[in-house]
């Protein structure tokens, strides 16, 4: 399917951004959709697709013709470990040349790629795995003591394993040896064609109770992936584009990898992980010229003590995945020679909202405001009492307006009917977000707060039940409650209030908030354990008996406003 749209809306004006995302819809809406051809194959095969860059700063080009190569080579030993449409394969893998392969072999093969963050610890993999019925999981060397048999991964588990930049240990596989197995440029046959409706994704989300969501992500969700990086992120042609969001979530996902392959831009990816100086030196090497990342990472830039190189100089920047405080924005102004851009979305549709960098679509920056829907999206802030628009100014909450939205793709999440509904309005015409926030006369939105007690630290989302399960786990906790602090570098830590056993309560103590600590670290994810744990003897509670967090975050808000007075 050749692309007849442009690259970019550099030069957009109003009036066409709508045919714009008409295109786009066309294209990827297509009957004949195949994720393979959208992706990769129809780019020109000696067009660079990523820049893998090392720790040492070493740089590895990889072209769209070397994956379509190796991508079908995976996508004929998928086929031969009896992968077949539909069929669930998941990656604990970091950034690297061998994940995109992995995702195009997935997709090749019209496979489902289920995305497992490598912080995770083995009860929340194994959670993801068992729920998606994965028939293959691969894993970097690094990772791969975390799929051991223990108390939550089975000694007989149901998917076949295969190791990525290692030797493999009993029944694992070797990536490098499958692909080494097959030559031509089809070894498979033809990629599967999936259609719009098909696939491509299925992404675990969580909220504050119950179970991780799945969010099923089908090949027409890439219209909007690539709307934003061109009216969001404004990535034209002969940008160096950045983003440093990891793919084991959706941000990174669909805006590091998804909508650059799907633009055909270059992208570059840093195996390695984040650190300050190691972000100035491939800014200034790498020459980086659109630059996209959680407020985390600029504040730590903000704070770090390291000299910012003479020749880093941002055309773009943009942060997603929590509220961008004022400070960053004059700081990026003085330092990068821009302002960071503030956008928002959620993992079940994307960004929607934005204060975005294409001609056509940027405003002057508002303080505080996360910008204005973008095109292909209708959002308003609903009254409270209803389902009806709230009058500019007024607190309510953040809805996407369905039947004004063509780039909206989610419908549901997999096999979880309730948690659908309570998304939704009943006659379907709002998406209910779940976030509260205002929007002024001109259309401006303003995020207030989350409704459902997710905690988002450095721009990941992790739900509060998550790490209470853990905490749980411990004999000497009979319940707890874990809850967002605000933190000037991350945005928010994990606290948790913990009441103990009876018999345990002349235990409370700096040895057992270590232990606890410790147990999240290892049960669940290294950077979701509580920075603090306070001792209590009751946690505040609705008379059904659901733990009130509000309060919880209020003590700590007056606390810290008392020691700071």
């Amino acid at each position: 399917m050749p692309d007849t749209t442009h690259r970019g809306s550099g030069g957009a004006t109003p009036s066409s951004l709508r045919s714009r995302v008409d295109d786009l819809i066309a294209v990827y809406g297509s009957a004949e959709a195949c994720a393979a051809d959208l992706l990769c194959d129809r780019h020109p095969a000696d067009s660079v697709a990523f820049t893998v860059v090392e720790a040492d700063l070493s740089a590895r080009d990889l072209t769209y013709g070397e994956l379509r190569r190796e991508s079908a080579r995976f996508a004929a030993a998928l086929a031969d470990l009896g992968v077949g449409q539909g069929d669930a394969v998941a990656t604990l893998m970091g950034k690297s040349a061998e994940l995109v392969v992995a995702l195009l072999g997935i997709w090749r093969r019209g496979a489902v790629y289920v995305p497992l963050f490598t912080a995770f610890a083995p009860p929340a993999i194994a959670l993801r795995l068992t729920a998606a019925r994965v028939k293959v999981v691969l894993v970097d060397r690094d990772q791969g003591s975390k799929l051991a048999p223990g108390p939550d991964l089975p000694a007989d588990a149901p998917w076949q394993t295969v190791v990525v930049g290692g030797s493999p240990q009993g029944h694992e596989l070797s990536f490098e040896e499958l692909l080494s197995g097959y030559s031509g440029d089809e070894p498979q046959g033809r990629p599967v064609a999936l259609g719009p409706d098909g696939l491509l994704v299925k992404l675990f989300t969580s909220g504050t109770t119950g179970a991780p969501k799945a969010v099923p992500v089908p090949v027409r969700a890439l219209a909007s992936f690539r709307a934003y990086l061109e009216f969001g992120l404004d990535v034209r042609p002969d940008d160096v584009f950045w983003n440093a969001a990891d793919p084991g979530w959706a941000y990174g996902l669909y805006y590091a990898v998804l909508g650059p392959l799907a633009a055909g831009v270059r992208s570059i990816l840093l195996h390695t992980g984040f650190s300050a100086p190691l972000t100035w030196q491939v800014m200034e090497q790498f020459k980086v010229t659109n630059f996209a990342a959680a407020p985390t990472v600029y504040r730590t830039l903000r704070t770090s003590s390291e000299q910012v190189p003479d020749g880093v100089r941002l055309r773009r920047a943009s942060s997603a995945g929590e509220p961008l405080t004022p400070d960053v924005v004059s700081w990026s102004q003085e330092v990068l020679g821009v302002p960071v851009h503030d956008h928002y979305g959620q993992t079940e549709h994307g960004m929607v909202i934005s204060n975005g960098w294409a001609d056509g679509v940027r405003s002057p920056l508002r303080g505080g405001s996360m910008g204005r829907p973008l095109p292909g999206w209708s959002a308003a802030v609903l009254r409270g009492d209803g389902h009806e628009p709230a009058p500019p100014g007024t607190m309510g909450q953040v809805a996407i307006r369905v039947a004004d939205s063509p780039l909206m793709w989610f419908t549901g999440y997999a096999d979880a009917p309730e948690k659908t509904a309570a998304r939704f309005t009943a006659d379907r015409r709002w998406y209910l977000t779940g976030d509260a926030g205002t929007q002024d006369e001109d259309g401006f939105f303003y995020f207030s707060a989350r409704d459902d007690d997710v905690i988002i630290m450095a721009g990941y989302r992790i739900g509060p039940f998550d790490v209470e399960s853990v905490l749980a786990e411990h004999a000497a906790v009979a319940e707890s409650a874990v809850v967002g602090v605000p933190d000037e570098l991350r945005g928010e830590v994990l606290e948790a209030f913990v009441v103990l056993r009876p018999e345990a309560a002349g235990d409370a103590g700096e040895a057992l908030v270590t232990e606890l600590q410790q147990l999240v670290k290892r049960r669940f994810a290294a950077h979701a354990y509580p920075r603090a744990v306070h001792f209590v003897d009751r946690l505040p509670k609705t008379p059904s008996g659901k733990v009130q967090r509000f309060r919880l975050r209020e003590r700590r808000a007056g606390e810290q406003s008392s020691r700071n007075s």
